[in-house]
């Protein structure tokens, strides 16, 4: 196999509901700076973009998130080829989707799969990483997982048991995947030397993809076939949905690392998290002199080892220790950093209660931009409207309520029935129950109003769209 550089491919599509509630099932993790100022998302795109060691990414995701995947690839300056998937399938559909593209571009493609949500801060160290788990899948194509140097006796990881060295220096036979232990068990896990599991790996695309057609041929068959069906969709790669949906929902690991022969690992000492909980981001996030993860408009008064996450407003956190505090526009989270996992279940319940707060968050986004939820009542709702520079709403009407619209900043181009009317700052327009409209930002900064409803009911369903460049139903 002649040598070449490596495919990146990001799995960019899941929700992340043990961080709530900043991540949602409507805006999840990957694409929220939860630590630093980039997203997780933006960060592993930066961390591939070496034109040296890897190709031009290949980004797996779904149909509600593939414009958020697109603009932040494009605020760092990265042109992604962004794949949808039409309904969650777990990693190893998605990995197979990704390797099977992969390799219509080149046969002999190397891919490195790794999640979008994971922190990795050590970028010398994890190319050099990459750099010889290539050299193992393309001399010995060999399936290679990146196994982590622990730094503590995890329990909220898997661990990996290395076996007999490898002809390539640094990478071992896997001898054996183990589940995520207890306390106990953990201790001795990193006494014998086993490493975390971190859930990347790193494998020829052909050998990938014949390994599924051994232990899984109905997944390798489906996602063959959903590839060879897809389509071109605004630029997006539009899996086939027939096809994909026969796909067994099933992880990549049980699918095919904890059954293959090829299983290979090469230890990683950059430094990692899946920031899979509130206590992990505590582990990776730069802290104050009293031990503390600060984050937005926050502050602590004599307190120690505590992360306080503010998004809007002013969050103290006065004699304490130990805690998580969270705030966001619609929701507060307090808890005691070593029951983070436990978030997990209270997202659970607050969707078994019927809480929007568990799943949506008050400012939800849009392919043309966002809006914020300030204020409601009996008939009435106020939102704070901005419009990305270029964009533009649907064509649509609404049964039920009638819209007034005040520009705070920018013109907006406003279709309001058979009229069509630039409306610029400290103006206002009123749209008609039943009137067909469209709002546009044809300026160069963002478009931003305050509209007012007003009817008998102000659901985001009653909306009938005409027209829209989007493509949404």
């Amino acid at each position: 196999m002649a040598r070449h550089k490596i495919v990146p491919l990001l799995l960019a599509g899941g929700s992340g509901t043990r961080l709530w509630p900043v991540s949602r099932d409507t805006m999840p993790k990957q694409f929220l700076p939860l630590v630093g100022d980039r997203s997780t998302f933006q960060q592993a795109l930066a961390r591939v973009a070496s034109t040296e060691l890897f190709e031009p990414p290949i980004v797996m995701t779904s149909n509600d998130f593939r414009f958020y995947a697109r603009a932040q690839a494009a605020e760092i300056g990265i042109d992604a080829t962004i794949v949808l998937e039409p309904m969650r399938r777990d990693s190893g559909p998605a990995i197979a989707a990704g390797a099977a593209l992969a390799r219509q571009k080149n046969p002999d493609a190397i891919v490195l799969a790794i999640a979008a949500d994971h922190v990795i801060l050590d970028q010398d160290l994890f190319e050099a990483t990459c750099a010889t788990g290539l050299a193992a899948a393309a001399a010995d194509g060999h399936i290679v997982t990146f196994g982590i140097l622990p730094t503590a006796p995890k329990t909220s990881y898997g661990y990996i048991r290395c076996g007999a060295a490898l002809s390539v220096e640094g990478v071992s036979r896997v001898d054996a995947f183990v589940e995520k232990p207890d306390a106990a068990t953990a201790a001795r896990y990193v006494a014998e030397g086993c490493l975390w599991n971190s859930g990347n790996f790193l494998f020829p695309a052909e050998t990938l993809l014949s390994e599924l057609s051994r232990f899984e041929p109905d997944m390798a068959h489906a996602v063959v076939a959903a590839v060879e069906r897809a389509k071109d969709d605004l630029g997006f790669v539009r899996l086939d949905k027939e096809a994909f949906g026969l796909a067994p929902q099933k992880s990549i690991d049980y699918a095919v690392m904890e059954r293959t022969e090829r299983a290979a690992v090469v230890e990683g000492r950059f430094r990692w998290s899946d920031i899979g909980s509130w206590d992990a981001v505590f582990d990776v996030a730069p802290r104050d002199e009293a031990g503390n993860v600060l984050s937005g408009p926050a502050a602590t008064v004599d307190a120690r080892n505590c992360i306080v996450h503010a998004e809007d407003r002013l969050t103290v956190a006065l004699g304490v220790e130990d805690l998580v505090v969270v705030t966001t526009p619609d929701a507060v989270l307090v808890l005691p950093r070593t029951r983070a996992e436990e978030v997990k279940g209270v997202v659970a319940t607050l969707k078994k209660d019927g809480r929007p707060e568990a799943t949506a968050h008050r400012r939800c986004y849009r392919p043309w931009g966002h809006y914020d939820s300030v204020d409601q009542g009996n008939r009435f709702q106020v939102k704070r409207i901005v419009v990305t520079p270029g964009q533009q709403l649907s064509l649509q009407r609404h049964h039920h309520r009638a819209e007034h619209w005040v520009v705070v900043c920018g013109t907006a181009e406003v279709t309001n029935g058979e009229k069509v009317t630039m409306v610029h700052e400290n103006e206002s327009i009123f749209i008609p129950m039943g009137n067909v409209h469209r709002l546009a930002n044809p300026g160069k900064i963002p478009l931003e109003l305050i509209e007012v409803q007003t009817g008998s009911y102000l659901g985001e369903d009653d909306i009938v769209r005409l027209d829209d460049i989007y493509r949404r139903e």
